[in-house]
Order: C-alpha cells, then sequence, then structure tokens
C-alpha cells in the first residue's frame, strides 16, 4: 500500500523530471538566453511552485548586479532589482557562492524587499531560496525565487531542483558567451573583409600591394567618410587625384558632384573667377553671370590641385571660403552659402612656402587638417612589376600589339628611380610598346629608353640663383610656367621651377631688345628654339616680341 509520504515523492519525482524535460528541451530547441531562461522559469513556477523566479547577474564592472532574466515580476520590479556584492541575500550568495535558503522572510533582517514589496506576497509564510549559478566552480550569477513554506512538496526537494536548474542555465549563459565571442570575433573579420574589399575597390584605379600604399589607401578611407579638409602630399605622379576621387567616392557626398581644379593650370588672373564665378559687368567681357567650381561643387568635393601656385590675394579669399562657408562672385556682393567638403594636393612644401611669406600660415592651417603623404613609386616595394605588367597589357590592347617583357626588364625597371613616379613609368612602357621589334620588349630597349629619360634634368627645387646660375653655365632647365598676366599691368606671365620658388615678375620694358634678337638669329627665328634658349615659354617670348616690336620672321 502506498503512503501519502511516498505518493507526494512519486509525484515530486514526477514534476521534476517534467521541469528538467522541458528545461532540456527547450535547451535544445533554442540557444538564445532571452527566450530559453524565462521558459525554464516559467516551468518552475507553473509546476513546481517555485514563483517570481529571477536570475541575477553583475554588470560590466562586475560589481553591481541586475535582475537579467525573470518570471512573474513586473518590470518596474525587475528594474528595481539591483545589489551591490554582498548586499542582501543575493549579493551575499554572489560574494560567497554559497546556497541561502531563507524559511519565512519576515523573520530574516538580512532580507531586502528590494524587487517584490511585501504586500504583493500572500499572507502566508513564504520562504526564498538563493542558489549560486556555477562555472568552474565560480559564481558567475544567482538563480532565486519565492516559495509558499507550508507546501506538501519538501524544501530540500526544491532546493535540490534549483541547483541543477542554476547547472543548465550556468551553461546557457556559457554558450551565449561563446556565441558572443565568435560574434565579435566574425565582425572583426567581417570589418577586415570589407576593408579590403574597399581596398581591392580602390586598386581597381590605384593600381599596388607594398605596404606603405596599403597604409595611404587605410587612412584615405578611414577619413573618407568625414568633412574634415584633407591635404594630399606626394611628389609629382603619384596619383593624387586618384587619392581624391577615392576619397570623395567613400564618402557620404559620393552622389554629389566632384569638381577637380588645378590651381597651377590657370593663368591667376581668371583663377578668381573660375573658382568664385562672376557677375555680369564684373569686368571686360563678362556678358553674363557665372557661376565658379565652387558652386559646382556645393553638395559634394572641391579638389584643389596645386594648391602651392594659388596667389597670395586669392589664398585670403579662399580662407574666408573655409571659415565662412560662403562666397560672393567676382563683381557681386551677395553671400551664397556653400556645403562643400576641400580636397587639395600639392608637391610642395607649404610649410617652407609659409616661411618664405608664400603661403598664408592661417590658410595652411586651414587646409592641414588632415595630412596624407603618398609614397613615391621608388617606396612601393613590388609595386613596379605589377603596374608595369598592367601598363603593358593595356597598352597591347590599346596597340593592337602582342608584346612581353624579356628576363630581365622587371628587375631593370625595379632599379630605376622613378623621379616623375607612376606617370613616367606608364610613359615608358607606352613607348616600349610602341618602339619595341619583334615579339618582345627587351632589356636593351629598356636600357636605351632609361637612359634618354635620365637625361632630362629633374631639380626637386629652384632658387632664382641657381636658375640663373645653370643659365649662365648654358644648362639646359625646363620650368613648368604658371601664366600670370595681371590685367592692369602688362607684367609678363609667372615662371614657377619645380616646387621652390618662381622667376620673379620682369617687366617687358625692361627686357634686352639685342638680347632677344641675338637669340632669334641663332635659333634662324625658330620662336619654341629661342624660347628655350633664353629660359622662357613660347608664349612668353611671342609676348615680349610683340611689345617690342620685334618681327620674328626678319630673322628666319
Amino acid at each position: 500500500m502506498t503512503t501519502p509520504l511516498l505518493r507526494h515523492k512519486s509525484q515530486d519525482i514526477n514534476q521534476d523530471t517534467l521541469i528538467l524535460s522541458e528545461a532540456a528541451h527547450f535547451l535544445g530547441s533554442s540557444l538564445e538566453a532571452d527566450t530559453t531562461i524565462p521558459a525554464v522559469l516559467r516551468s518552475l513556477s507553473q509546476l513546481a511552485g517555485l514563483n517570481r523566479g529571477r536570475v541575477v547577474l553583475p554588470d560590466a564592472d562586475h560589481q553591481t548586479l541586475r535582475i537579467a532574466y525573470s518570471y512573474g515580476l513586473q518590470p518596474f520590479e525587475k528594474a528595481r532589482g539591483v545589489y551591490q556584492r554582498g548586499e542582501g541575500i543575493t549579493g551575499s550568495v554572489m560574494e560567497t557562492g554559497r546556497v541561502c535558503v531563507m524559511q519565512n522572510i519576515d523573520e530574516e533582517d538580512g532580507f531586502l524587499f528590494r524587487a517584490v514589496s511585501r504586500e504583493v506576497l500572500p499572507d502566508d509564510v513564504v520562504a526564498f531560496i538563493a542558489v549560486p549559478i556555477l562555472l568552474d566552480e565560480m559564481p558567475v550569477g544567482v538563480l532565486a525565487c519565492h516559495r509558499l513554506r507550508n507546501r506538501p512538496r519538501g524544501i530540500q526537494t526544491d532546493l535540490h531542483l534549483l541547483r541543477i536548474i542554476a547547472a543548465m542555465i550556468g551553461q546557457i549563459l556559457r554558450i551565449k558567451e561563446l556565441i558572443k565571442q565568435r560574434t565579435e570575433r566574425l565582425e572583426h573579420q567581417n570589418s577586415a573583409l570589407r576593408s579590403a574589399l574597399e581596398r581591392h575597390k580602390v586598386q581597381d584605379q590605384i593600381l599596388g600591394n607594398s605596404s606603405k600604399l596599403k597604409q595611404a589607401l587605410d587612412e584615405a578611407i578611414q577619413v573618407a567618410n568625414s568633412d574634415a579638409t584633407i591635404m594630399l602630399q606626394g611628389e609629382s605622379g603619384t596619383g593624387k587625384e586618384k587619392f581624391a576621387r577615392l576619397i570623395h567616392t567613400h564618402s557620404s557626398r559620393a552622389n554629389r558632384p566632384f569638381i577637380c581644379i588645378n590651381c597651377a593650370a590657370i593663368p591667376e588672373h581668371l583663377l578668381e573667377a573660375e573658382l568664385f564665378g562672376h557677375e555680369k559687368g564684373a569686368f571686360t567681357g563678362a556678358i553674363r553671370s557665372r557661376a565658379g567650381k565652387v558652386e559646382a561643387a556645393n553638395g559634394g568635393t572641391l579638389f584643389l590641385d596645386e594648391i602651392g601656385d594659388m596667389p597670395l590675394e586669392l589664398q585670403t579669399k579662399m580662407l574666408r571660403l573655409l571659415q565662412e562657408r560662403s562666397l560672393q562672385r567676382v563683381g557681386g556682393d551677395q553671400e551664397i552659402p556653400m556645403d562643400i567638403r576641400v580636397l587639395t594636393a600639392t608637391h610642395m612644401d607649404l610649410q617652407q612656402a609659409v616661411n618664405n611669406g608664400d603661403f598664408r600660415l592661417d590658410l595652411f592651417y586651414r587646409l592641414n587638417v588632415v595630412p596624407l603623404r603618398l609614397p613615391p613609386l621608388r617606396e612601393r616595394e613590388g609595386d613596379v612589376a605589377l603596374l608595369a605588367h598592367y601598363f603593358l597589357n593595356m597598352f597591347n590592347l590599346r596597340h593592337d600589339r602582342q608584346l612581353s617583357f624579356d628576363p630581365g626588364v622587371i628587375n631593370r625597371l625595379d632599379s630605376y628611380p622613378w623621379p616623375g613616379n607612376i606617370r613616367q613609368l606608364e610613359n615608358v612602357i607606352e613607348r616600349a610598346v610602341l618602339t619595341a621589334r619583334g615579339v618582345s620588349i627587351t632589356s636593351a630597349h629598356v636600357e636605351h629608353i632609361l637612359h634618354d629619360e635620365s637625361q632630362i634634368e629633374r631639380y626637386p627645387t629652384f632658387t632664382r640663383e641657381s636658375v640663373t646660375e645653370k643659365h649662365a653655365r648654358g644648362v639646359r632647365t625646363e620650368p613648368v610656367f604658371t601664366a600670370h598676366v595681371p590685367m592692369d599691368s602688362y607684367s609678363i606671365e609667372r615662371a614657377t621651377f619645380g616646387n621652390g620658388g618662381g622667376r620673379p615678375y620682369q617687366r617687358v620694358v625692361d627686357s634686352d631688345p639685342e638680347q632677344l634678337v641675338a637669340v632669334l638669329r641663332s635659333a634662324r627665328g625658330n620662336k619654341t628654339e629661342a624660347a628655350r634658349q633664353l629660359g622662357l615659354s613660347p608664349r612668353q617670348l611671342s609676348y615680349r616680341l610683340q611689345k617690342l616690336g620685334i618681327d620674328k620672321t626678319r630673322y628666319c
């Protein structure tokens, strides 16, 4: 015959088995702690009478404990369940890692009634059980609940069940932590992959695998999505405009205009109107109002190439644009608001230009918020070979050739210093493709081309004295001229040599007619050759001859 005690024990075992079976089912069907743990607490309440179950976990500081999961608690009750380590029953269990059973919460001074007030609990004697959640024998949380003390089910049975459930919850928390770590690792890998993909997209336009180029690409992409002003610094031919377009493409302004203007390619007296536009009647020939490049870039990106060649007078207006984010057209008085991102590029040493008084210090600081140095080709280990093959394929296709490089060609190209950088390498390969005889480009042919290239004198910086001295010694120099013809004067154009200072302004009337005539005679009237001998551009020479009334045809 079955006694009441045995019958209760049998019922308890059946209940515990069902609860554990459900807990195992929840754990097997979902690894999400947010759904699994509350479901297990619900089973404890409905099947075992262990009510208002809660799982308390530490915050990131590991000092504050909060109810993370619960069943049977109102949201405001859950929010009130905040404890410090060692505070109350919950804090003590977390601190010591030991079970705490309170037979009657009304008789215990250490019970805080913090989450659940006494008024909402039954009038019967209420017990409280708190069990540590252990991982590797270390407490990582607390499982606690209320129960009525006067119940047929024994409190030791509940305690045994809660310990098993706490162990299962500990594994759920372990799985959650592992998922979190794996997710963070995957996010980190995805971020690295995205960066690599972005770099791959970039390298459709900017080729190279060298560490210095990758560093420059990573830095460019990192700052691209800000509105910070970026100054691209690098030698001629290093791809400053490509980097500027890259930054624009990876910015939030990618769908807006990208406007590029070369400050060295436009005569100084035209540059202001080209940048800022002009109103009708502002000067002779201004028959209608016209917006400038800055207005065209509104909402997008304005790229100012060779910013070091901008005249000082115009630098003042550019500074005001950056400070006020507005402009006035030439001949106008209306303020036009502008929303632009400014990128600049220079091969000059602008700090030296500031020291020389050729560039405004305040504008330099405005433009040099994020300096980005582009490495020259000679510092990009391994990239010469990659670029050489790329250009070979490109020019084979363009010129309908099927050439290849002979052994030794790449080593010779790699050993050349490339003062003109990628632009020079591209020109050399195209010349080799066009002039090669046979089915391949030989080392001897490349050596001949590089020998011609090395005869071109390139001076990284020029001073007025050094140019004059070279001319006096008959050394050929090839200056790059930046036109400058003020509208109200007869000043001749300004010649800027390399990335240093320029030839001083010289009035036409100060030119020596006899010298011009002598050079024209020696050149047999060839204006280009005469200009070369004088260190002038053909246009400058024509301007002098016209102003001095010299007819060059007399000396042909």
